[in-house]
């Protein structure tokens, strides 16, 4: 069993076994998610925002994202679901008092707390730090305790008193269960919202159709009145003057008598000359009178663009 040397292998340095699974360590894993922007990756400051799924990010690495989706950045699957700005939300946090900042251990030479967060529960106190679930309204952006919530049951903000509901609460960094549950809600949500719209839409149109038909129908019921009011006195009209005999009249009101013009209805095409009603000094203004027209001595034999030469 020896090597060279008087060496003697052991058995877990001959035979090779399954590899053990690294684990994670839980509190570097809760940092990465409470303490740092979900897509870039850096420290959280203010301002910090939250999707519907419930994921932090600074909100300068979101604008940045926005306004340039082609450039390449890390995380993107992580903001897939983002479609603006109206997607996320402004959260609004309280302060841990307790917190002193990163400047405090720059030596290195003192303990550092990994469990002491920045944000803590302004109902119970409780840190933020991924111990406790903590929740967010998407009403008024308010960040409290999963434990707050539960045992002060109201439809009202704790902290700006804007009234909400069960749908309005957000799991900040859920479990899969939870993300999952936050998804269907997000898509339930998004469709709500677009068949609304197309209502909104539908209806609008049907208002603006609506004046306008009433409106043509208004038009066409004028002038039909209008048309049967004139037939009708047209009629009575002449009846009055076949039944009246000549002399003043007894009631003292002229009767109204509709004059129709002598020749053919109107939309027929008639010469001025024709006109019956028209004086010869009227009708010797236009070309077609016969003072107008010329003899052959007058014409001239060139053809020019005004041939009057006399």
């Amino acid at each position: 069993m020896g090597c060279d040397g008087g060496t003697i292998p052991k058995r877990h340095e001959l035979v090779k076994g399954p590899k053990k699974v690294e684990k994670v360590d839980k509190n570097a894993e809760l940092a990465a998610k409470w303490k740092y922007c979900a897509l870039s990756q850096e420290k959280l400051k203010r301002p910090v925002v939250a999707c519907e799924l419930g994921r932090l990010y600074n909100k300068d690495a979101i604008i940045e994202y926005l306004l340039d989706k082609s450039a390449e950045r890390p995380n993107t699957e992580v903001v897939a679901h983002i479609r603006g700005i109206k997607d996320l939300k402004e959260l609004i946090l309280t302060d841990n008092p307790s917190w002193q900042g990163e400047s405090r251990n720059i030596k290195g030479d003192c303990y550092e707390d990994m469990n002491c967060a920045m944000f803590i529960c302004p109902v119970v106190g409780l840190e933020m730090n991924g111990k406790h679930k903590f929740c967010y309204l998407q009403t008024c952006g308010c960040v409290f305790s999963e434990r707050a919530l539960k045992e002060v049951k109201t439809e009202i903000c704790h902290k700006c008193g804007d009234p909400f509901q069960e749908d309005d609460i957000v799991v900040l960094n859920g479990s899969k269960d939870d993300v999952e549950k936050l998804q269907k809600t997000m898509e339930e949500r998004r469709l709500k919202a677009k068949t609304a719209k197309k209502s909104k839409k539908s209806k609008d149109l049907k208002v603006t159709s609506k004046p306008q038909d009433s409106a043509e129908g208004n038009i066409e019921t004028k002038n039909i009145s209008e048309t049967q009011s004139t037939l009708l006195n047209g009629e009575s009209s002449g009846a009055n003057d076949s039944e009246s005999a000549p002399g003043p009249s007894t009631s003292g009101e002229c009767s109204k008598i509709v004059k129709t013009p002598a020749g053919p209805l109107t939309g027929s095409k008639r010469s001025i000359q024709d006109m019956r009603d028209k004086s010869d000094t009227y009708k010797s203004l236009f070309t077609s009178h016969s003072s107008a027209k010329r003899t052959k001595d007058q014409i001239s034999n060139w053809v020019t663009h005004t041939p009057y030469h006399f």
